[in-house]
């Protein structure tokens, strides 16, 4: 029987961890990657220290994809969470796992995870040719081969695992989206995901370069007072706006950010409820009793923030400590607990994580990751139209589309 020739277009997780399964069950891989080196998206994610997966449940995993979570069922049964986390200790690479249950390399470098891979596709007998795919080559509904670099390469079956939109400096600049258009597959429209977020707020540019680190985050629809997002963690201001772990998971959760409805309210000190930061409060004006209000607040609050929270606080910065009211003091505690900054706008999608739409899934058989439009082709990873939110979702999903994607298409 004449071995299958498999093309993978992008050598990212996806592309990666689908040729390594279609080289281990037997087939003739190349794997076509436009930049000069495979994972580069790989070596940035989570601050360089790649945030490989969530060590949770099917169920648990499925409740953090708020795009086609049943689509992917299949996927992750094939190669779970579980699966992931011995394919990368098997490579020689130990893992950890952290607060959220998301799972890190030991060493905390991404550059490990992307050796793993690279090593790992070298020794199954992975090729690798660096260039542009630039057109599928299809007949009767069926896949014949692409065209890299103006030349034809022959291939039984092509698995596309181009990535998204986001990050195009590492290659992912929505390459895959004309490739599936190409070949008559719908693209859902495309908009960031795990993105910063701009904010109107001209305390946004006062703060600039301040990063919080163990604050509560709550997003409201102003309209009906309802939550939308509520997190702890950190957050960092910038000159347009937030950005920070908890901000950018909380963009996957806001559905329409530019209509102005939306606001976040940072509570700066979750720790102590109303009363308890109240007697906090007075225990500090105690200690300054004879200093004006705004020099007394140094031990409660960043230096940058003092200024920002007297202004909303409407107490006279003048004004000795030793004679603000109660009332006054409930006003300084409403803001310290609710410090409330308008969200505007997203980031270009250039800067988010992920990008939320895709190839439709409708037009890809979930058991196999095959086209159900044109035989022999395959999809995987950030191109289709899934995305979860922040904590290694969204690489365990690249690992698992990838590998079910190998497989089926070596079959």
């Amino acid at each position: 029987m004449e071995t299958i020739k498999i093309a993978v277009i992008g050598g990212g997780a996806a592309g990666m961890m689908a040729a390594i399964h279609a080289a281990e069950a037997g087939a003739d891989v190349t794997l076509v990657e436009r930049m000069n080196a495979c994972g580069k998206k790989l070596r940035i994610t989570g601050k360089g220290r790649c945030n490989v997966t969530n060590d949770c449940s099917l169920q648990d995993f499925l409740q953090n994809v708020p795009s086609n979570p049943r689509f992917l069922y299949g996927a992750l049964s094939f190669f779970s969470t579980e699966d992931t986390k011995r394919f990368f200790e098997k490579a020689g690479v130990p893992l950890k796992v952290e607060r959220g249950r998301r799972v890190f390399p030991v060493s905390d470098k991404a550059e490990d995870i992307v050796r793993a891979l690279t090593d790992t596709c070298r020794r199954v007998g992975v090729k690798i040719q660096y260039g542009r795919a630039e057109k599928l080559l299809t007949e009767n509904g069926r896949i014949m081969g692409l065209v890299v670099n103006g030349e034809t390469v022959a291939a039984d079956r092509v698995i596309v695992c181009t990535g998204g939109l986001s990050y195009p400096r590492t290659g992912s600049d929505g390459d895959g989206y004309r490739l599936a258009r190409e070949v008559n597959h719908t693209v859902t429209p495309l908009t960031p995901s795990l993105v910063p977020i701009v904010s109107k707020s001209k305390f946004c540019p006062a703060l600039q370069g301040l990063s919080l680190r163990n604050v509560a985050l709550t997003v409201v629809d102003k309209l009906n007072g309802k939550t939308v997002y509520e997190d702890f963690g950190e957050m960092l201001f910038t000159h347009f706006g937030m950005t920070g772990p908890m901000i950018l998971s909380a963009s996957a959760h806001i559905p329409d950010v530019s209509s102005g409805k939306y606001e976040a309210r940072i509570n700066l000190k979750p720790a102590l409820d109303e009363k308890i930061l109240d007697e906090r409060i007075r225990s500090d004006f105690a200690k300054y009793a004879n200093k004006d209000f705004g020099n007394a607040l140094d031990d409660l609050l960043p230096r940058k923030l003092i200024p920002i929270v007297i202004s909303l606080s409407a107490i006279d910065p003048r004004k000795k400590v030793n004679s603000i009211t109660k009332e006054e003091r409930r006003a300084l505690c409403d803001v310290i607990r609710g410090l409330r900054i308008s969200l505007d706008g997203f980031r270009p999608i250039t800067e988010a994580i992920v990008t939320k739409g895709g190839v439709s899934v409708k037009e890809i058989n979930p058991k196999t990751m095959e086209s159900k439009l044109c035989e022999g082709l395959f999809f995987a990873g950030e191109v289709l139209d899934v995305d979860a939110y922040t904590g290694g979702y969204n690489l365990q999903i690249a690992f698992s589309t990838g590998a079910l994607a190998g497989i089926s298409a070596a079959q």
